[in-house]
């Protein structure tokens, strides 16, 4: 539709060529058709110009608007980018979260399966009691022990029975085998040990750590005996002082180390997940000579630093020296994890734990439910292990024996438990120790060498002791 701007236009051009044609015929005497002519001659260049200024404004506006539209293009294709980054995201979460929610269920359901068992096995017991109860023969029946949740998670080769593990007394109110050695003199207990050495006597006694509340075997802890010539026990107390004295738990520990590896190979054949605690000695840290060769020992193993957890008292760190300090490092340096056990208190630095490798502290479970410590700590105990946990350090309740303790630790956020109501610690079985004792004492000799595979240990798994003070008096403590 033409515009009334335009009409105008065209009215005022005639106008104007009309004008200049009757200028010309009345004023400048020119003849009518020649006036025509030159009217007609401006009006066709009125027309020309007006066409031409309105060709390039038409541009001007159309290379604007082009530029609008392009600056609009830009735009739009910024947006939809930002809203594909955004749906990307958003299906990313729901993928996880959906993942992460099948993962919580098949926990819950691991969790409940559990709990029924549980649940079955107290149904037992119970129905049990009550029978014995109403025949009127409960004091003088036991009650026949429950298999515990370890025997059917964990089948291992390689332990003794369970009645190997807690011997019974020679006779009514005498000694038990490890209670004997602890009469004899200092200079008795030195040869003994030095005898165990040479002879290859040096017993590994395994005792499973377990996940709160689930109770599935996490960890083991080896714990050492030594035996006489008479293969009665000694027990970690018994011979530790005498030995650091004399300076023999440097070669203690190595040969230790050795079977930990070797058992630590057998498990991971069956479960990659689990671990070993070896215990090693404020001696054995502080003597150059001895921990370079535990040192090479464990560099040419340290494809099983992740598994293979190194255990220190707590004195030993709290007295470190430059040396120890530097040993510790080198430790840390290749991998190797470590626990700290024989907690006196909870004045606890998790920071400078943390800097220094320590991974695991054991508490006893009766200094975490002690009242006292409340005041005595700068911390509470309900809090320790959401503590430790902000430095990536497990808080390890052990001496656990009742019940009654596991459900007051579990309101501690308490994650793993070690003691006598899941399992006593129970030695390898006679045939093995002998049968790899040829290799282990060539192998002590050459600290660069590594386990040989062939090696295999046998065992049976763990079983919880009826009765935790007798097997904590016949092997004495961890």
């Amino acid at each position: 539709m033409i515009r009334i701007s335009t009409i105008f236009v065209a009215i005022c051009m005639v106008l104007v060529a009309a004008s200049l044609g009757l200028v010309l015929y009345s004023v400048a005497g020119i003849s009518g058709l020649e006036s025509a002519i030159v009217a007609l001659t401006a009006l066709t260049f009125l027309i020309l110009y007006n066409a031409v200024s309105m060709r390039l404004r038409d541009r001007s506006d159309v290379g604007g608007q082009i530029a609008d539209l392009s600056r609009g293009t830009a735009d739009l294709a910024r947006q939809v980018a930002e809203f594909g980054r955004r749906l990307a995201a958003v299906e990313g979460r729901v993928v996880s979260a959906n993942s992460a929610g099948a993962d919580r269920l098949q926990a819950v359901v691991g969790e409940i399966n559990e709990l029924g068992v549980l649940v079955q096995q107290l149904a037992v017991s119970v129905a049990s009691h009550d029978d014995m109860l109403s025949s009127g023969v409960l004091a003088t029946t036991p009650t026949p022990p429950q298999e515990s949740l370890n025997d059917r998670q964990e089948q291992l080769p390689f332990m003794a029975e369970p009645d190997a593990a807690v011997p019974e007394p020679a006779v009514a109110g005498g000694p038990t085998a490890a209670e004997v050695p602890a009469t004899r003199s200092n200079t008795q207990i030195l040869a003994a040990v030095k005898n165990a050495i040479e002879a290859n006597r040096i017993d590994i006694y395994l005792q499973p750590m377990v996940t709160l509340p689930q109770r599935k075997v996490r960890f083991y802890e080896a714990v050492t005996r030594l035996r006489d010539d008479k293969d009665q026990i000694l027990t970690a107390d018994d011979f530790i002082g005498t030995a650091e004295a004399a300076g023999l738990m440097g070669r203690i520990d190595h040969m230790v180390m050795l079977r930990c590896v070797q058992v630590l190979r057998r498990l991971m054949v069956r479960n990659k997940e689990v671990g070993v605690f070896c215990n090693v000695a404020a001696a054995t840290l502080g003597n150059p000579e001895t921990f370079a060769q535990c040192l090479d020992f464990l560099e040419a193993n340290r494809a099983l630093a992740a598994s293979f957890v190194l255990e220190f008292k707590q004195s030993t760190f709290r007295n470190l020296g430059t040396v120890e300090a530097e040993h510790l490092a080198a430790l840390a340096q290749r991998g190797f994890r470590f626990s700290i056990d024989h907690v006196t208190d909870l004045r606890i630095e998790p920071r400078d734990l943390a800097d220094r490798g320590v991974r695991f502290i054991k508490v006893p479970a009766a200094l975490l439910l002690d009242q006292r410590q409340t005041s005595a700590s700068d911390i509470h105990p309900s809090d320790l292990s959401d503590l430790l946990g902000r430095f990536g350090i497990d808080l390890v309740a052990e001496r656990i024996e009742g019940e009654r303790a596991v459900v007051d630790l579990l309101d501690y956020d308490v994650r793993f438990g070690q003691g006598f109501l899941f399992a006593a610690p129970r030695p390898l079985r006679p045939e093995t120790v002998s049968a790899t004792g040829a290799a282990d004492k060539a192998q002590v000799s050459n600290a660069a060498t590594r386990p040989s595979p062939a090696d295999a240990l046998k065992a049976d798994p763990p079983r919880t002791s009826g009765n935790a003070a007798l097997a904590r008096r016949a092997i004495g403590p961890g």
